[in-house]
C-alpha cells in the first residue's frame, strides 16, 4: 500500500513539475527523429514518446515512419524489433516477421518469441484457440486490443485468439510485458497488455491472394481486394474473406472457420484522419478434452473424445457433443481530428457482439430435476418421465454478448510539453444461459448446437437451466496524463492518473439463490503512473517507471450456478464480497538501438494484492462447489532480455530474447476441500510461472530465396500453490524457407512457402489449465488432513507441415 501512495505523491509532483518547466521553455523543442519523415497517417503534434497514451492506431501510426523505412528485409531482429522509445518495456512484432509465419495462426501463436511470453497452440493452425501466460500472469490478467477497442470477454476477461484476425491483414503487434496504458480500454490488464492493429489500405486498387494445405487435412485460403483512393478523394479501403479447415490431431472431428474483415480510411489537412474496421467471424471446432497427470501418463495424445455413435448405448462422450461453435462481429472507427495547431482529438468508439459456447452433454432424469430447493418432473418433446426415466440431452454452456463504447482523449500540445485527458465509457450487457435440449439419437448430433429448438420444460412451465444470468457493466474512466521533453528531448518525465468507476448489475434467473435475484458490485479505483527516460546519446537509454493496474472480480463470482443439492445449495457459489485484484508494477532498463543492433535488458518487480483465482472446494458429505476465492499476495522479481541484428554475414538477421523471474505466493492459501485449513504456501514459487524462459530466432533473407529457425525453450511449471505437482519443461523448434519469385504480367510477387512446426514432433504438457492448492495429500497449517486437489493441462500441438502460394495483383 505504500508503494501506491508513493506513486500517487509521484504523478502529482511530476504534474506540477512539468507545467512549470513547459511554462519557463524559451522555445518548442524539436521533435524526435522519428518525425522528421513524412507518413500521411502521422498526427504532428505529438512531442517525444508516450507509454500512457499509446493505444490507438493512430498513435501507433506515429512511430511507423522508422519502421517501414528503407527495405522491410532490412529490420532489426527480423521483425521482432522496432525502434522504441517508451520508458517501459514494450516489444513488437511486424509483418516482416508475420509474413514467413504459417498464413493465417493466431496472433498468440505470433508473439511466442517475445521476452516473458509462454504461449501453447492445441493445434498447428490455432484455430482451437490458445492459451498464453507473460511473466507469470494468464491471459484474463491481460487486456488484448485490436484497433484500439478491447477484445477480452468482459464477465471472465478470456481471450479467444483465433477468432480475432487474418494475420494477412496484421501491421504489427506490440506487447507490454508489465503494464498497459493509461487509455488502454480494460478492467483486467492487471499483468501487461497486447495491441494489435490493421494494415491501412493502399493508395492504388490490387490485392492479395494465398492459399496453404498441409498435415491433418489443413487448408485455408485468403483474399483481399484493395480499392485504392476513390475518385478524386482520399477515401480507401479493403475487404478480405478466408475460409480455413483442420481435422483434429487428437482424435475425431475438425475445426473449422469463416473470416472477413474491411478497413476504410480517410485522411485530409494536416492529422485528420477517419477510419472505420468491421471484423466478422464464425467458427465450429470440436474441443479438445483437458486431462490430467494420471490420464496423461496413462493415454498420452490418445486421451480424446470417442469417435463412434452407438444409438442403443448413447455416450456423453461422442465428439459431436463437445463442440464450440462462436459468431463474433467487432467493429472500431478510430478517428484523429487537428482542432488547432496545438490541439488534437482521438475518438475511438466501438461496438463488439458475441455469440456462442462450449458444448457437453449428460444423462438426466426426467422424473426427478431440480428447481432450487423443489424437485419437479420434466419433459423434452416427446420424453417425460411416464416414459422416459433418464436421457442423454444436450446441455451448452451459452454466452451472449453486447457490448458498444468509446475511447475520447483530448491532447494539448505547447512546445516541450503534452496534456492529455480523455474518458472511457462502455456498457454491456452479457445473457449466459445453459438449456437442455434434444440430440437426435440417430446420429448423436444435438439438433442445435446453440441449444435452441426443443429445450427440457419443468413441471411448473419453465424452461430449465443449468445457469441463467443477466450481467450489465457499465464503465466510467477518466485518465489525465502529462508529458515533458527537456534538455533537446534527451529527458523525458511523464506522470498520470487513471481513475475507474465500474458498476456492475446481475440478475441471477435462477431460484433459491444465496445471494437473491438481484446482485449490485461497485469498484473504484484511482490508479496512478509515472515514468522517466533519459537518451545518453542517439543510441542508448535509460528508463524506469511505475504503474498500477487492477482487475475486478469475474462476473461468475456474482451467481450461483450448476446442480442444487438440498443442504448444500448449488454446484457453484457466489462470493459477492471479493475485492478487485491490485497490481504494482516497477521496472527500469537499457535500450540500445544502433546501426547494427538493438537490444534491450530490463529489470522488473511487481507486487499483487487480493490474487483472485477460482477453487473447487469438496464437502465432508460429498458433494463439490467451485468458488472465486481471494488468494491473498504475491509478488515477482526478474530480468527480460532480447537482441536482434539487421542483417549481418550472408544476410543472417539473429534476434534472441530470454527472461528470469523469481515468483512467490506471499499467502497460505485456502485448501480446496472440506476443511478450513489452508497449505502451506507462503514463500512457495508461482503456480503457471516457468522460471527460465529462452527464444531463439534466425533469418535468412536475400531479397529472393528466405528462411528460418526458431526455437523455445520453457523451463518448469508448477500447477499447484504447494509445489507439490508440475510439468517439466520443454523445447520446441519450428523452421520454414520460401522464395520470391518475379513478377509475371498483372501478377506481382509471386512467393511459395513451406513451413514445419515442432520439428521434432515433441508431445508435451505445454500449459497448466487449473491450478489447485495442492495436488498431492498434506497437513494444513491448522494440522489437518487435506486430500489431493486436481489439477488439468491442455496438450500442446504436434508436428505439421504445411506448403503456400501467394501472389499480389
Amino acid at each position: 500500500m505504500r508503494s501506491r501512495y508513493y506513486l500517487c505523491a509521484t504523478t502529482a509532483l511530476a504534474l506540477s513539475v512539468s507545467s512549470a518547466f513547459a511554462q519557463s521553455a524559451v522555445a518548442p523543442q524539436s521533435k524526435s527523429h522519428r518525425h522528421t519523415q513524412t507518413h500521411k497517417s502521422a498526427a504532428p503534434k505529438e512531442d517525444g514518446p508516450s507509454m500512457m497514451g499509446s493505444t490507438s492506431p493512430t498513435d501507433e501510426a506515429r512511430s511507423e515512419t522508422v519502421r517501414v523505412q528503407g527495405s522491410r528485409r532490412s529490420s532489426p531482429g527480423a521483425g521482432l524489433m522496432v525502434h522504441e522509445d517508451a520508458a517501459k518495456s514494450r516489444s513488437t512484432v511486424t509483418q516482416d516477421f508475420i509474413s514467413k509465419q504459417t498464413p493465417g495462426v493466431n496472433p498468440m501463436q505470433l508473439i511466442a518469441m517475445l521476452p516473458g511470453v509462454n504461449t501453447t497452440s492445441v493445434d498447428p493452425l490455432g484455430l482451437n484457440g490458445g492459451n498464453m501466460t507473460m511473466r507469470g500472469l494468464n491471459a484474463s490478467q491481460i487486456g488484448f486490443t485490436l484497433e484500439g477497442f478491447p477484445i477480452n470477454d468482459i464477465g471472465n476477461y478470456a481471450v479467444y485468439p483465433q477468432e480475432i484476425v487474418d494475420s494477412e491483414n496484421l501491421r504489427s503487434i506490440n506487447v507490454e510485458q508489465g503494464s498497459a496504458d493509461l487509455d488502454s480500454p480494460h478492467i483486467s490488464a492487471s499483468g501487461g497488455a497486447v495491441n494489435m492493429y490493421l494494415l491501412d489500405p493502399k493508395d492504388h486498387f490490387g490485392g492479395h491472394l494465398d492459399g496453404t494445405y498441409g498435415s491433418y487435412n489443413s487448408r485455408r485460403i485468403f483474399g483481399r481486394m484493395d480499392t485504392g483512393k476513390i475518385g478524386n478523394t482520399n477515401l480507401k479501403g479493403y475487404v478480405s474473406f478466408s475460409a480455413a479447415h483442420e481435422d483434429s490431431w487428437r482424435g475425431p472431428g475438425s475445426q473449422r472457420k469463416l473470416h472477413g474483415e474491411t478497413k476504410w480510411v480517410n485522411e485530409w489537412g494536416q492529422g485528420n484522419r477517419i477510419s472505420l474496421a468491421i471484423v466478422g467471424n464464425q467458427s465450429n471446432s470440436t474441443l479438445f478434452p483437458s486431462m490430467s497427470l494420471a490420464n496423461w501418463k496413462k493415454y498420452g495424445v490418445n486421451y480424446t473424445y470417442t469417435g463412434k455413435w452407438n444409438p442403443s448405448s448413447p455416450s456423453t462422450n461422442y465428439y459431436k457433443l463437445h463442440q464450440n461453435p462462436f459468431t463474433n462481429i467487432y467493429a472500431s472507427a478510430p478517428s484523429t481530428f487537428t482542432l488547432t495547431d496545438h490541439l488534437t482529438l482521438t475518438e475511438t468508439p466501438y461496438f463488439w457482439y458475441g455469440n456462442g459456447n462450449g458444448g457437453g452433454a449428460y444423462s438426466e432424469s426426467l422424473s426427478s430435476q431440480q428447481y432450487g430447493a423443489q424437485t419437479l418432473s420434466a419433459s423434452i418433446g416427446q420424453y417425460n418421465s411416464s416414459n422416459t426415466k433418464s436421457l442423454l440431452v444436450y446441455n451448452p454452456s451459452n454466452t451472449q454478448t453486447y457490448r458498444p463504447g468509446a475511447v475520447t482523449k483530448l491532447a494539448l500540445h505547447t512546445g516541450a510539453n503534452r496534456l492529455m485527458i480523455g474518458y472511457w465509457f462502455e456498457y454491456s450487457k452479457q445473457l449466459q444461459t445453459s438449456p437442455y435440449s434434444l440430440v437426435n439419437m440417430a446420429t448423436g448430433t444435438p439438433l442445435d448446437v446453440y441449444g435452441g429448438g426443443t429445450n427440457m420444460v419443468l413441471s411448473n412451465g419453465v424452461t430449465a437451466e443449468y445457469r441463467d444470468t443477466l450481467t450489465q457493466t457499465r464503465i466510467h474512466t477518466l485518465f489525465i496524463d502529462d508529458s515533458l521533453s527537456l534538455l533537446n528531448n534527451h529527458l523525458t518525465l511523464e506522470a498520470g492518473l487513471k481513475y475507474a468507476m465500474v458498476a456492475r448489475q446481475g440478475h441471477n434467473f435462477l431460484p433459491d439463490t444465496s445471494t437473491g435475484p438481484y446482485i449490485n458490485g461497485s469498484w473504484n479505483e484511482p490508479l496512478p503512473a509515472a515514468s522517466i527516460r533519459y537518451k545518453l546519446n542517439n543510441e542508448i537509454q535509460l528508463f524506469a517507471s511505475g504503474t498500477t493496474n487492477f482487475r475486478i472480480p469475474m462476473n461468475t463470482a456474482l451467481y450461483d450456478a450448476g446442480t442444487y443439492t438440498s443442504g448444500s445449495g448449488y454446484s457453484t457459489k457466489a462470493n459477492t464480497n471479493m475485492k478487485p485484484e491490485i497490481s504494482i508494477s516497477e521496472e527500469a532498463g537499457i535500450r540500445y538501438q544502433g546501426a547494427l543492433f538493438n537490444g534491450t535488458l530490463s529489470y522488473f518487480h511487481y507486487n499483487f494484492t487480493n490474487r483472485l483465482y477460482s477453487e473447487t472446494v469438496v464437502q465432508s458429505n460429498g458433494a463439490y462447489y467451485s468458488t472465486s476465492v481471494n488468494g491473498g499476495s504475491s509478488h515477482a522479481d526478474g530480468v527480460d532480455f532480447e537482441i536482434g541484428t539487421r542483417p549481418i554475414l550472408y544476410h543472417l538477421r539473429p534476434y534472441i530474447s530470454a527472461e528470469y523471474i523469481d515468483a512467490r505466493t506471499d499467502s497460505n492459501v485456502a485448501a480446496g476441500g472440506s476443511t478450513n485449513d489452508y497449505v502451506h504456501s507462503k514463500g512457495k514459487f508461482a503456480p503457471q510461472t516457468a522460471k527460465v524462459q529462452v527464444a531463439f530466432n534466425l533469418d535468412y533473407d536475400d531479397g529472393a530465396f528466405f528462411s528460418g529457425f526458431g526455437l523455445k525453450y520453457v523451463g518448469k511449471q508448477y500447477a499447484t500453490f504447494n509445489n507439490d505437482t508440475s510439468i517439466p519443461g520443454y523445447v520446441t523448434m519450428d523452421v520454414h524457407a520460401g522464395y520470391r519469385f518475379r513478377n509475371y504480367g498483372v501478377l506481382k510477387n509471386p512467393v511459395l512457402k513451406l513451413n514445419i512446426q515442432n520439428i521434432t514432433n515433441n508431445h508435451y504438457l505445454g500449459f497448466v489449465n487449473g491450478t489447485a492448492s495442492n495436488g498431492k495429500a498434506t497437513t494444513g497449517v491448522f494440522g489437518s488432513a487435506i486430500a489431493a486437489g486436481s489439477t488439468t493441462y491442455y496438450v500442446a500441438s504436434p508436428f505439421f507441415v504445411g506448403g503456400s502460394a501467394s501472389v499480389d495483383f
